[in-house]
């Protein structure tokens, strides 16, 4: 969605079918990385360890990881495992913003309680939120918004190089 490419991208409606790290040139000038999901995946409790681990591994091993996007789907009721998940980027000290995917399933007011209900969840373990988005991959909701975010990630991390450089 956030390229504009349905084809660069597999995608299931079955939960757990990436279990590779993918990564996508953008502009010849960063990487977005698609990890696999953790949390609904159909397999084995072993292959949802094995998953978790190698997640948990790029997250906290990759040198070059600028901002870690969680999406969790706006339809539903924030879980354990994604609760567990974002205390541990907390305590990490990972740079992480949410999307809430899936915008289009519910009508806007069922849609809106629920995201509500969720952040309000998240705020009970956090003082304030991370950046939030409602996205759509099926109706493009959300997408010049998360994209006008990354750009600003982008300008600041190029800001912080230049001032390093300069620095030295």
């Amino acid at each position: 969605m956030l390229c504009g490419n349905k084809k660069l991208a597999m995608t299931s409606a079955t939960p757990g079918k990436t279990q590779v790290v993918n990564h996508f040139l953008i502009n010849r000038s960063w990487y977005l990385v698609d990890l696999p999901g953790y949390g609904y995946a159909r397999m084995s409790k072993s292959g949802r360890q094995r998953l978790g681990q190698m997640i948990r591994s790029y997250i906290s091993l990759s040198p070059d990881l600028v901002m870690l996007f969680v999406l969790i789907d706006s339809r539903h009721d924030i879980g354990k495992t994604d609760m567990d998940f974002l205390i541990e980027l907390g305590e990490s000290r990972i740079p992480f913003s949410i999307i809430f995917t899936k915008a289009d399933k519910n009508g806007a007011t069922a849609r809106d309680a629920q995201i509500e209900k969720n952040k309000q969840k998240i705020l009970e373990y956090w003082e304030e939120l991370p950046p939030v988005f409602v996205s759509s991959a099926m109706n493009g909701m959300g997408k010049e918004e998360i994209l006008d975010y990354i750009e600003s990630v982008l300008h600041q991390l190029d800001e912080t190089e230049t001032t390093d450089e300069n620095d030295k």
